[in-house]
């Protein structure tokens, strides 16, 4: 009835984005390495973890990663017939590449659905699962998992709630005819698009937040517990450990939780109601 893709994009190159939040120069040696250490310990494991194996996950590098981390990628990988590396040259590959990709491997297959994931991010054991819970044979409708949770792993670990809509975990349903795939548009401009369902019962994301994100600063809030969630969210023995023992307590930073939970609860009203108002550009 339908293929779900899980698309990653890791180190391709992009003359828009070379450096980090911190003026730091992207996709180099310390880049790679630092973002190796976080797809191991943390995307790759809560993706592998998934109880519904019924997807692909494509992972797009660019040609110019050196043969160490290619070697690395592919030991990581090698025990998952679900999980393939692609090398291409750069991002203006990466669309077409996704497109012809999925068009040869989806050849009768009437419905498509693709998801995204960052690869320094972090799902539910039962994201798929739930995204597909969405499908109803639906020609064309994206899936915003609203709700999930922010860690900070740089410099201290400190664990919160967070609320996103139109956010880097989105999916898209659609028909298997010239499919568009989630990646036709930037997540943040899914507010566009009117054909959109909204999961809110459910926190099935983990955004990780260090020294090297482009964007993301810390924004959890309230007092979560690491031993309440990570039988959900699977990441890495040593990571598992180490959370547990240096997770800064709630009462350490309660005055930045407060000041959070306000920043994101208006930032996710104001959103919902530039989109009822029709504020937002349709397409």
């Amino acid at each position: 009835m339908f293929k779900h893709y899980l698309i990653t994009r890791f180190n391709l190159k992009n003359p828009e984005w070379d450096v980090t939040k911190n003026n730091e120069t992207l996709l180099t040696d310390e880049w790679m390495e630092d973002r190796m250490w976080l797809f191991e310990n943390f995307c790759f494991p809560s993706v592998a973890a998934q109880t519904n194996k019924n997807f692909n996950w494509l992972l797009f590098f660019d040609t110019t990663t050196p043969e160490k981390y290619k070697k690395a990628i592919a030991d990581l990988i090698s025990n998952h017939a679900n999980i393939k590396a692609f090398y291409i040259n750069g991002m203006p590959e990466f669309y077409p590449s996704i497109q012809q990709f999925i068009s040869e491997d989806s050849q009768g297959i009437p419905f498509l659905i693709t998801s995204r994931i960052d690869n320094d991010d972090c799902i539910h054991k039962n994201f798929i699962n739930e995204v597909q819970h969405k499908f109803k044979s639906q020609d064309y409708e994206a899936v915003d998992i609203i709700k999930g949770y922010s860690l900070q792993v740089k410099p201290r670990f400190i664990l919160g709630k967070k609320e996103h809509i139109f956010n880097p975990f989105i999916s898209l349903i659609e028909k298997n005819e010239e499919p568009k795939t989630v990646w036709f548009n930037d997540h943040t401009l899914w507010k566009k698009e009117t054909r959109i369902t909204q999961i809110t019962n459910k926190r099935l994301w983990m955004s990780i937040i260090h020294e090297k994100n482009k964007v993301n600063e810390f924004d959890g809030y309230d007092n979560v517990k690491w031993t309440n969630i990570n039988k959900d969210f699977i990441v890495s023995e040593k990571i598992n450990t180490l959370i547990e023992r240096e997770l800064i307590p709630h009462k350490n930073w309660l005055f930045l939780s407060l000041k959070n939970r306000l920043y994101v609860k208006l930032v996710l009203l104001s959103k919902k109601v530039k989109k009822a108002l029709g504020i937002y550009k349709i397409k």
